[in-house]
């Protein structure tokens, strides 16, 4: 008996390709999410790191000179060979030549920067962490919180200080807003 192909069984049907491309698109959604997620924590580390490197090259500064450099009037360290302020992605140098930092590290974001503050006897610096669910983020009542200052266009929500002030000293605390 030789059978006879069903024409109906030919190929796939309308509804088996729309869910394979429905299953697809969900894949390729959560793999997205993924990647961008593994990005943004990337980023935070390298801030993370940036701000440990930043306040290495302070406490050298320190050993120099006695005391830690002000903050300018826009919040950077003063005091660079011939500059009113040292630009973040630039070299750190003092009168003398001495170089702190070959580059300042600088946000990788366009929007974002860094945040010093210092009266010579302290420094604070602070930046903008992506990941709100981050450990070393501030919370109040369970939710992120910032520390008030302007870490370009949002509000700085991670620091680091010198051994004789804590990050939160003058800076209260706020919640986020969403």
């Amino acid at each position: 008996m030789i059978s006879k192909k069903n024409s109906k069984n030919d190929g796939f049907t309308l509804i088996e390709l729309l869910v394979v491309m429905a299953v697809i698109g969900i894949l390729v959604t959560i793999s997205i999410g993924s990647f961008q997620s593994s990005q943004m924590k990337s980023r935070d580390t390298r801030r993370k790191n940036d701000l440990e490197q930043i306040s290495n090259a302070l406490e050298a500064y320190v050993n120099d000179k006695g005391e830690y450099p002000d903050n300018s009037v826009d919040f950077k360290i003063a005091g660079c060979a011939n500059e009113s302020s040292c630009e973040w992605g630039e070299e750190w140098s003092d009168e003398n030549d001495t170089i702190y930092m070959i580059e300042m590290p600088a946000d990788q974001t366009t929007t974002l920067t860094y945040y010093y503050l210092s009266d010579g006897s302290y420094f604070q610096l602070y930046a903008r962490l992506e990941n709100d669910q981050d450990r070393s983020i501030p919370t109040l009542t369970d939710s992120p919180a910032n520390y008030g200052l302007s870490c370009g266009d949002l509000r700085c929500n991670y620091g680091v200080s010198s051994s004789n002030k804590t990050v939160e000293d003058g800076r209260i605390p706020v919640l986020d807003s969403p």
